[in-house]
């Protein structure tokens, strides 16, 4: 039996991470057979900080799965052009995911798990629970992590009474003071100044067809939305070369300040009119617009501009 390799999405962000190695671990508790968590992408500053915080080494980083192994499992994701690029070559077993099901089929059965809950690491430890399987307090202290990335500290819209719960829990297994240590991580992850456009775009960015376009969606947190578009020209120049290289009708850019819960959103490409019907805005002649509240590209912007899309 070949070793079944377990990843998030490309660009992976600390939940994309924390779930591969998360239900890599309840897989080896649970099933027969060799597991492997690996990533589709280097950690971002956040998720280095995690990781060198509970001393865990990051995961391999691969290319393509086909050349060594025929069984994977996705988490955090489902989207074909989110995961692996030979993702038609190899089967896929399991899903664990919190996001839209779209793009995804496969010709054999699978376990398939979604809820819609703020973080994949929430599903996995209610995993845990139902099983009786008692998670490590190095392991609770990553799923933690992954669950205040994902929900802004609890702020995001997409928190649910489950991700408080499991924030709990998890806390109380690791002995972690969820707010100091939730509000370091937080900041670990908006250090601009070290990052390259491609960094600030790319960095958490997603791909999604609506109504027949491909969006790309970036989104990078801030204490201080001004020191992103500080590069807007030259960010806007990325984000032109990216569209024109790959083939995105559109790309935007979410720029989410974490200690007010507010956005601001840069679009490059067109028919922007559609982003305008999708969020009730005008976009400013530097094709910026203001987003108050919004934190979540899951909830907040990707539905209602897949609905104007389709319209």
């Amino acid at each position: 039996m070949t070793k079944t390799l377990v990843f998030g999405h490309s660009n992976p962000d600390t939940d994309a991470i924390v779930a591969a190695k998360a239900y890599t671990y309840f897989k080896t508790q649970t099933s027969e057979g060799d597991f492997e968590a690996v990533a589709l992408g280097n950690p971002n500053p956040e998720t280095n900080y995690v990781l060198n915080h509970f001393a865990e080494p990051a995961p391999r980083v691969i290319k393509t799965a086909a050349n060594e192994t025929d069984s994977v499992i996705l988490v955090d994701h489902n989207e074909r052009q989110q995961s692996i690029s030979d993702i038609a070559k190899v089967t896929v077993t399991d899903v664990i995911d919190h996001h839209r099901i779209a793009n995804f089929e496969t010709t054999l059965p699978l376990f398939y798990r979604a809820e819609p809950v703020g973080c994949t690491s929430t599903i996995i430890t209610e995993m845990f629970n139902e099983e009786k399987i008692e998670i490590p307090a190095q392991l609770a202290g990553l799923m933690l992590s992954a669950i205040i990335s994902d929900t802004l500290l609890l702020k995001s819209p997409t928190t649910t009474d489950k991700d408080r719960e499991a924030l709990r829990e998890l806390a109380e297994i690791a002995d972690i003071d969820v707010d100091s240590y939730g509000i370091e991580m937080l900041k670990a992850g908006t250090d601009l100044d070290s990052k390259s456009d491609q960094d600030i775009i790319n960095g958490d960015a997603k791909s999604f067809e609506m109504g027949g376009k491909t969006v790309r969606i970036g989104q990078v947190n801030t204490v201080d939305v001004n020191d992103v578009f500080a590069r807007q020209a030259d960010l806007e120049a990325a984000m032109t070369k990216e569209n024109a290289d790959n083939g995105y009708d559109m790309f935007l850019l979410v720029a989410t300040n974490i200690l007010d819960s507010d956005s601001e959103l840069l679009v490059v490409g067109d028919p922007k009119e559609i982003v305008e019907k999708a969020f009730n805005v005008t976009l400013s002649d530097k094709n910026r617009a203001a987003l108050p509240g919004v934190v979540s590209r899951k909830k907040q912007v990707v539905p209602p501009l897949t609905a104007a899309f389709e319209a």
